[in-house]
């Protein structure tokens, strides 16, 4: 046989041993850090929760995920250990420069221009006429005539029995 025809083996099994080896490598790294996990520690399982961990056995570790709410896990099953800044950040929203997120109250900066008559303008108080009449509105007057002429009148020299 040449060589010609072994270099695609030769290649697809150095691929592998590659392969093979950064998967190891990840699982060692895997092992170590759940091996570093203490009490008090913030984690993140494969699931997407985030807790304390309040007990760390061989095979399990016993997690916090609230107030009265303590959960075993296998310790297979944690996929980070957070560093304390980045548990607070993403659970409890805990920043160290809270002034560059800070979010407004009120959408009054979204609708704010620089024309400072438009501004006046469109923080008057007034009613806006809409076409509409509401009963209140209409004098008492009015309201009572309006239903003596709805319902005809009876004469006192009418009787009922006929």
């Amino acid at each position: 046989m040449s060589l010609l025809t072994l270099l695609p083996f030769i290649v697809l099994i150095g691929a592998m041993f590659l392969m093979t080896r950064s998967a190891k490598k990840k699982q060692q790294e895997a092992i170590e850090m759940r091996n570093q996990m203490q009490p008090g520690s913030g984690v993140r399982t494969i699931g997407g929760m985030y807790a304390t961990v309040k007990e760390v056995n061989e095979d399990t570790v016993l997690l916090d995920a609230g107030p009265g709410v303590e959960l075993l896990f296998a310790k297979n099953s944690i996929g980070a250990v957070l560093s304390d800044e980045e548990y607070n950040r993403i659970v409890h929203g805990i920043e160290h420069d809270l002034k560059s997120d800070v979010v407004p109250d009120d959408a009054s900066s979204l609708t704010e221009t620089d024309d400072s008559s438009d501004a006046a303008a469109a923080s008057d108080d007034t009613p806006v006429d809409l076409g509409k009449k509401d009963a209140a509105d209409e004098p008492a007057d009015t309201a009572d005539e309006a239903k003596a002429q709805a319902q005809p009148k009876k004469s006192e020299g009418d009787s009922d029995a006929k």
